[in-house]
């Protein structure tokens, strides 16, 4: 409306400039062509002795109808020859250097003047065409005409492109509003589509006026794919919730059992000493499941706020190296060789012990679901600006319906081994999170019978 609005004061200013230049012109032609009109009715007569007369009987009307025009015509030596009725006595008009007309104020009304110098006479019937005139006869006219009716037309003008300008801003506000109107009834639709979204309900239904809107298929699209997030995320937190209860339940109830049981009757030194080892054995699970989850609540904190800056660069292959030798034991009690093969020795600035834990957790799956006699392998390289390690075991591998879920946190796919191994699903998903913190990305390729390979990526720098 703002624009409309100076648009319309141009336009009305544009018009009144024109116009106004428009007429000027034409006053100006038609003033000129009056002051020649007056100078042609000066003749030069010989009777009774030679001189310039004026004949007043063939006078124009008054170039405007109010007002008067007014006229003075002058002959050699400046004698005035005629001037209009109305001159005022003593009126001397001056012209404005370089200009041949000019706007002057004359009994409070405004007029605009002309000055003609050294006009020849033109009318000369009674001189022969072979004599020359007695006297160097040329004239020098002045004529004024009021420019009242001038200013009104001008005036009319503006007010009639004004009234023009605002019908049109009138009506182009009213379909600028409709418009609008119509325009912002999808995204209405699609704001209350969008509140009624909850924990109880994710589906975002939408209008079929917000559907079929072109302009508003990124901003869906956009919160389509926002809510999938939000659902996976809230699905996903109280999923966790749900496992941790039940993890933590389980140890929690034997650990209760077994001091029950302690403490129902009097028992021998022996029993007494068993029931506590239980109990140690217990509360030992506890905390190992503790420590991961606050392991993985940390890991993710880190993907999300960032890591801090301050870290030093660590050689990727030690920290690999201590990985195997902390669980060498594990391997050897099942008869499992542990091998790292180098590829270059990358470097990149991380916390050592994250980068142990991730090696750590990957081996010892590696080694859970390897047979007896199996080698797993792990191996360092570079490609690029990015590290690569990699876990291969020849164990039975991934089932394809289990592989997309195996970084979840809880997730077991053998649920059977999970309680012979100690497992509680949080290994994967801690190693996850840490690589994610470091802006790298892990991934698993399997086949059924022919083992796993767990791939980490890692950016150098």
């Amino acid at each position: 409306m703002l624009t409309q609005l100076l648009l319309a004061a141009g336009l009305v200013c544009a018009a009144v400039y024109f116009t106004r230049g428009q007429l000027r012109t034409a006053f100006d032609a038609a003033l000129h062509g009056r002051a020649m009109s007056v100078a042609a009715l000066v003749r030069y007569s010989e009777e009774p002795h030679p001189k310039l007369i004026f004949d007043d009987e063939l006078l124009p009307p008054s170039l405007q109808r109010e007002g008067f025009d007014l006229y003075r015509i002058l002959g050699p030596g400046n004698r005035t020859i005629a001037q209009s009725p109305n001159w005022p006595a003593g009126f001397e008009p001056a012209a404005k250097p370089g200009k041949d007309y000019w706007n002057l104020s004359f009994q409070s009304r405004p007029y605009r003047a002309l000055r003609l110098n050294n006009l020849p006479v033109l009318d000369r019937e009674d001189e022969d065409e072979d004599t020359e005139p007695a006297e160097n006869a040329t004239l020098t006219v002045f004529y004024a005409a009021p420019t009242r009716e001038l200013r009104e037309a001008v005036w009319r003008a503006g007010v009639l492109t004004g009234a023009a300008s605002l019908l049109i801003f009138a009506l182009a506000t009213a379909i600028t509003v409709w418009s609008i109107r119509r325009g912002l009834a999808p995204l209405s639709g699609l704001a209350a589509s969008a509140a009624g979204v909850s924990p109880a309900n994710w589906e975002l239904h939408l209008p079929p006026e917000s559907a079929s809107t072109a302009e508003l298929a990124p901003l869906t699209e956009a919160m389509t794919a926002m809510l999938a997030g939000l659902r996976q995320a809230f699905t996903s937190q109280r999923e966790f919730l749900a496992n941790a209860a039940h993890e933590l339940k389980t140890p929690a109830a034997i650990l209760k059992s077994t001091l029950q049981s302690l403490a129902q009757k009097p028992r021998s030194s022996e029993e007494y000493r068993q029931g506590i080892d239980a109990a140690l054995q217990d509360l030992a699970r506890l905390e190992r499941l503790l420590h991961s989850m606050l392991r993985l609540a940390r890991a993710e904190q880190w993907a999300r706020d960032g890591l801090r800056r301050d870290l030093a660069e660590v050689d990727l292959s030690t920290t690999c190296e201590l990985a195997i030798e902390r669980l060498r034991p594990l391997a050897q009690g099942r008869g499992i060789t542990l091998e790292l093969r180098r590829d270059g020795a990358p470097t990149l600035p991380a916390d050592p012990d994250d980068l142990e834990l991730v090696w750590t957790n990957l081996l010892e799956n590696a080694i859970h679901y390897s047979p007896s006699g199996a080698t797993v392998s792990l191996i360092v390289g570079r490609n690029g600006q990015y590290a690569e390690v990699s876990v291969e075991d020849c164990g039975p591998g991934i089932a394809a319906g289990d592989l997309p879920f195996i970084f979840d946190r809880f997730y077991r796919a053998d649920t059977s081994r999970a309680r012979a191994t100690g497992g509680y699903g949080l290994g994967l998903a801690v190693s996850k999170a840490i690589v994610e913190a470091y802006g790298g990305s892990i991934h698993a390729d399997s086949q059924t019978g022919k083992g796993t390979t767990m791939a980490v990526r890692l950016p150098i720098s």
